[in-house]
């Protein structure tokens, strides 16, 4: 928290918006490469990178399963989305660089060229008219408006 460059600002916000973007395409009848699509033209059109080696998933019995969901793709590709499908959708948008590496910690991941990085994600059902989100961001949101304040 504290001052925030503005071109920081505005990567956030892209990255959000790209993540309800794809919301919008989770219904039943869709497929998988349209959410990477949303993603992937919303960001590229903003002068932004889609990190490629983490992705959003299934999610089920396990915390991360089948089907990989991508932050980008093609129009029309990729699994059938059915109603009552669970997935987490997860952009992550880079300032520059689209690669990312894995520090000696065996954890953390930063981008390539170390420039700044953006990550939203929801959980949600896939449903036949209209996605259901099953996460919130109103904690984040709360404390951020109070920031302003």
């Amino acid at each position: 928290m504290g001052n925030v460059h503005p071109d920081v600002l505005k990567l956030l916000s892209v990255t959000k918006e790209s993540l309800y973007k794809a919301i919008d395409v989770a219904v039943d009848g869709k497929r998988l490469g349209d959410i990477g699509f949303e993603v992937q033209s919303h960001v590229e059109k903003n002068g932004y990178a889609v990190v490629r080696d983490l992705v959003g998933h299934g999610i089920g019995r396990h915390l991360h399963e089948k089907p990989n969901v991508l932050n980008y793709g093609k129009r029309g590709n990729g699994m059938v989305l059915r109603e009552g499908l669970v997935i987490a959708i997860e952009p992550m948008i880079n300032m520059g660089t689209y690669k990312v590496v894995q520090e000696n910690d065996g954890w953390t991941i930063r981008t390539q060229d170390r420039k700044p990085s953006a990550h939203f994600e929801h959980t949600v059902a896939v449903r036949k008219q209209k996605a259901d989100i099953l996460s919130s961001f109103k904690f984040i949101e709360d404390i951020l408006s109070l920031q302003k304040n």
